[in-house]
């Protein structure tokens, strides 16, 4: 309609207007990068971008003055002790009752990080020699290791295209000694969350969720840490909200959320004064001196509001760069089980063979798909390192910290005798192979995600991949 010599479209009119625009944009870069681009950057071209990709801290991005004012009001009241001090600012307190809210969860704890909130949650379950834990071979070391700290064996999963546990391989590995299953939303989204949820509790099970690289991922409609008897999250700086360092711990069973106060803190409660208190027999046990402060809590309240927008920017960056590659035959992404519930912090691409894979992601990084020098990302998954369960050489060598070799040689361990070489997982082994990983920036412009989407296509375009 016309208003005052002005032509003034509806909202519906505009985004659909958007939408087309969008479309136009897409098709044009994956038209011909033949056209444009007659050699590959490898090859002495001229390469799609000339400068890095943003690094990857998603929650890194956004601080700002408002995580600067909250930290230094708590030093300005000399009191990052959250239990006693000069002035209590309560931030810690604030940041529990909020996050147990944002996880529709009755409890939240505080905790120095992720890798202690696994180490804590193992010790509240009461996992020690003679108990198996499942794990998936897709994870971060700290989950093994905390296993491995427990006195416990662990047993690793094998995993599907969700790149998360495989519900088959899990339900097969199950043995008389198997207590808890530690199930890791890798690469920010969960896998086929409802199955495992099924066959932990057909079997009895306790499950630990780790939640650490899908901190704002959701499950058909419910927050991801609402799952399991334990959820955990972690705040380091990779993550999609940080503190720098910090972790939370999530459950619904008082009883439970005691025995992981105890652990988590000297190994007794508190009292209101904020002083260990000794009387309660019931908890008294030993704790690891793993507490959150209070200057970690009140940037971790900041972050948690922003965490929504963080989440929404990587979720919409990520499924504009799959819709860009869609048509690119001979790739395949990652299995997304509830793509509306992915945080998006990882693009995830699967090539028809490993030679193909290392020969794609090198020439994408000629092109400049790739961060600075500091970050990692835009990686055969062959290189990401300690997420690989065959990368980590005190786990396939059975490493202990003790003479004794514990938890291996512990006598309630000696019928659990399992191989973590290369080979052990063949799925996995398969994938990994065969995967690259990118990293997705929560501040990825279009013009970022044209760069990758055209960077894609014109390699495509002289690698084959098929």
């Amino acid at each position: 309609m016309s208003k005052g010599g002005l032509i003034v479209y509806s909202r519906e009119r505009l985004m659909c207007c958007l939408y087309f625009l969008e479309d136009y944009i897409m098709s044009a870069m994956r038209a011909n990068p033949n056209e444009k681009f007659e050699k590959l950057a490898l090859d002495g071209g001229e390469p799609v971008r000339h400068k890095p990709l943003p690094l990857e801290f998603p929650g890194g991005h956004f601080i700002d003055h408002e995580e600067i004012d909250a930290v230094c009001c708590v030093l300005k009241r000399k009191s990052p002790f959250r239990y006693y001090g000069f002035e209590r600012t309560d931030e810690t307190d604030l940041f529990e009752n909020q996050y147990a809210e944002y996880c529709r969860r009755k409890y939240a704890l505080g905790v120095s990080s992720g890798t202690a909130a696994l180490s804590i949650s193992l010790a509240a379950l009461g996992v020690g020699p003679g108990q198996e834990v499942l794990v998936p071979g897709y994870f971060w070391v700290s989950s093994v290791s905390a296993i491995v700290r427990a006195g416990a064996i662990p047993v690793l999963v094998d995993i599907d295209e969700t790149f998360c546990m495989n519900p088959k391989d899990f339900e097969k590995k199950i043995t008389r000694k198997s207590s808890v299953v530690l199930l890791v939303h890798m690469s920010g989204a969960p896998g086929r969350l409802d199955e495992i949820c099924r066959i932990t509790s057909e079997n009895g099970l306790k499950m630990l969720a780790d939640c650490a690289q899908a901190n704002g991922a959701s499950f058909k409609g419910k927050p991801i840490g609402s799952y399991g008897d334990i959820a955990i999250f972690s705040f380091q700086l990779n993550k999609n909200m940080t503190a720098g360092e910090g972790g939370m711990i999530v459950c619904d069973d008082k009883q439970l959320y005691n025995r992981i106060f105890a652990c988590h803190d000297m190994g007794y409660a508190r009292d209101a004064a904020g002083r260990l208190d000794t009387n309660d027999q019931q908890y008294q046990l030993w704790g690891q001196g793993c507490r959150m402060t209070e200057i970690t809590a009140a940037m971790g309240r900041v972050q948690l509001r922003k965490l929504p927008k963080i989440v929404h920017k990587m979720n919409t960056a990520k499924y504009k760069i799959r819709k860009g590659l869609s048509d690119i035959e001979g790739i395949k992404f990652r299995t997304i089980i509830d793509p509306e519930g992915d945080s998006g912090p990882f693009l995830i691409t699967i090539f028809p063979s490993s030679d193909i894979c290392q020969k794609f992601v090198k020439a994408l990084r000629c092109e400049g798909i790739a961060p600075p020098k500091v970050g990692l990302s835009n990686v055969p998954m062959t290189q990401w390192g300690l997420h690989i369960y065959y990368n980590n050489s005190s786990l396939v060598n059975k490493t202990s910290i003790s003479d004794d070799g514990s938890p291996w040689s512990h006598p309630a361990n000696k019928d659990s005798n399992y191989n973590y070489a290369k080979g052990t997982l063949t799925s996995m082994d398969d994938l990994i192979s065969r995967s690259s990983i990118l990293s997705i920036p929560s501040v990825l412009t279009d013009e970022d995600i044209g760069d990758i989407v055209c960077a894609y296509h014109k390699v495509a375009a002289h690698i084959p991949l098929k």
